[in-house]
């Protein structure tokens, strides 16, 4: 009897301390919180009880460790950044190289005086586009427009760049001034720029033009085809309205390459295309492409519509395809974006208060507006000068303490209209001025040059308030970039509703710039709201904008592009 006992007695004080212990490692496995070990249980399993804790302090760690690096894995997924990009770019193109085709060149190189100086050009196609090009390498082909470009080139002429730290190859073509003159300023932008915005410039189409227009893409269908040589099914995306022959002209010699088209600026509707004496032309040029890409879907509707109306085809509205000649064709809206972190870090980095960027130019005040542009008539720089006027006029608080800045760089000033737009601006500035200025302030501050964007990054820093009022535009950047500016969470978007990125940014003040009074109502909101709704409009943007950058625009084309089958049965 006494020897049951004991065996119990030992049984219960031996088993009772694993029991607890096993419920205690099952809860340590589902991931429960658990404390420490009973000292008591310790003792009695003695060094079994120190392995056991060690273990668990192992497992502990390690569960916290996966769920960081899951946190981590998640968040890098929902945000796309240029490693991500490049290892994405490299798995669905299986390694091949990325061919980009546009006119203007990101890296000019120019003489001044003895040396040989590079500038990256005012271009919201740069801006975007080059980004992709330095996370996946590849090579761009654009018109060389610099007086020193020649120089720079090797036999090939070609150049790595960025000059800095080179990640891609440029490839330079030469267009002749004669052939510039018709193709570029002329059919480009006396033609195919005023027919599809909005904006109450007549076009202008000569027989001419067109005849330098098809010269030129068929000049940049042999550079693009050199550089096509060795690649199998290469891709490649061709930028914007001055190449809508080009898709066409690289099919027919290489079906087995995918093309994309990326249209930047405005479609418009098939009655105002109706205009264009060579729209077929251009249709099934534009048609040779695998892929059409607009900002937005509207500016897809529309091109479908004028398609049906021009070109014996078969639509297909549901998957917004057309198929002609066999082959088949997807109209897509992809709404291009910039490099947020990018801008945001380089932004974050700089300095400069209001009071110091105005007082370069003698100028007190407490508020400061700020609008970064091409000297471009589609802009709307004359109605927001309007309407800073009237916020003038008609509130005398703001006399004396509001100046709006607008740093405006030269463009197309071969083009009459251009150069007389560049007067208009210049006088209506003149005039505002002298109506309301005094010793140490005036309203309007006209900056006319080409501004780095380390230059323009401390306005957007210091601004109360941009204004983006162009009467009709494809998507516009620089709302984007003032967005990214503001790591603050202050300053207010006044924004055009007949830009791309109206549809994206809900929280800007939506105004219709042709309203000079509810725009100056606008700038009077911005420059009133409190900072709680400043920082929560603001936040709103840059949330958007973050998730939805240059990176993620690349991706969902390339991704696109890269599902196309050769043979075009899609």
């Amino acid at each position: 009897m006494v020897t049951l006992t004991t065996l119990i007695i030992v049984y219960l004080s031996v088993m009772t301390p694993i029991k607890r212990t096993t419920e205690w490692i099952k809860k340590l496995r589902r991931g429960e919180t658990v404390e420490e070990i009973n000292p008591k249980h310790k003792i009695l399993l003695g060094p079994l009880a120190g392995e056991i804790s060690k273990m668990a302090k192992s497992l502990e760690t390690a569960r916290l460790a996966a769920e960081e690096e899951a946190r981590l894995r998640q968040s890098s997924e929902s945000l796309w950044t240029p490693e991500r990009l490049k290892e994405f770019v490299k798995v669905r193109l299986g390694g091949r190289p990325l061919f980009v085709v546009s006119n203007r060149e990101p890296y000019i190189h120019f003489k001044k005086g003895k040396e040989i100086k590079c500038i990256v050009p005012a271009s919201g196609l740069v801006t975007a586009i080059e980004p992709v090009l330095k996370a996946c390498g590849g090579t761009w082909i654009a018109q060389g427009s610099g007086s020193a470009d020649k120089e720079t080139v090797d036999k090939q002429d070609k150049i790595k760049v960025p000059p800095e730290e080179p990640q891609y190859v440029l490839r330079r073509v030469w267009v002749t001034k004669e052939e510039e003159g018709g193709y570029y300023y002329g059919f480009a932008n006396e033609g195919l720029w005023p027919l599809c915005h909005i904006a109450h410039t007549r076009p202008t189409f000569r027989a001419e033009d067109w005849l330098q227009y098809e010269a030129v893409n068929k000049k940049f269908a042999e550079a693009v085809l050199e550089e096509l040589e060795g690649t199998q099914e290469p891709c490649v995306l061709i930028q914007d309205y001055h190449f809508a022959l080009l898709p066409r002209l690289i099919k027919s010699k290489r079906p087995d390459a995918r093309v994309a088209i990326f249209w930047h600026i405005p479609w418009p509707n098939p009655e105002s295309f109706g205009i264009c004496p060579w729209q077929k032309e251009i249709l099934d040029g534009m048609l040779g492409a695998d892929i059409i890409g607009f900002h937005t879907q509207f500016h897809c509707n529309n091109f479908m519509e004028t398609v049906d109306r021009v070109l014996e085809s078969r639509l297909d509205y549901e998957h917004f395809t057309v198929c002609r000649e066999g082959s088949t064709t997807w109209i897509k809206p992809f709404p291009i974006s910039i490099d947020f972190a990018g801008v945001s870090n380089s932004a974050a980095s700089g300095n400069g208060s209001k009071e110091a960027l105005l007082a370069k130019y003698d100028i007190q005040a407490l508020f400061m507006g700020v609008g970064v542009d091409r000297l471009d008539y589609t802009k709307g720089i004359l109605e927001r000068f309007r309407a800073v006027e009237h916020v003038l006029a008609s509130d005398s608080r703001y006399l004396g303490k509001f100046t709006f800045v607008e740093l405006a760089a030269p463009s197309r000033t071969a083009i009459p209209r251009y150069a007389e737009f560049v007067v208009e601006v210049e006088k209506e500035a003149e005039r505002i001025n002298d109506r309301f200025k005094t010793k140490n302030w005036r309203p309007i501050l006209l900056l006319i040059k080409h501004h780095s964007h380390k230059e323009i990054l401390p306005f957007y820093r210091a601004a109360d308030l941009c204004l983006v009022t162009s009467l009709h535009d494809g998507m516009n950047l620089v709302a984007k970039e003032f967005v990214a500016a503001r790591d603050d969470e202050a300053g207010a978007l006044i924004l055009s509703k007949f830009t791309g990125v109206s549809r994206e940014f809900p929280d800007a003040l939506i105004v219709n710039p042709y309203d000079i009074v509810e725009t100056a109502q606008a700038m009077k909101t911005a420059l009133t709201m409190t900072a709680d709704e400043q920082k929560e409009r603001m936040r709103s943007m840059r949330e958007l904008l973050k998730e939805r950058n240059i990176y993620k625009w690349a991706s969902d084309l390339v991704g696109e592009l890269a599902r196309v089958r050769i043979g075009r049965s899609l």
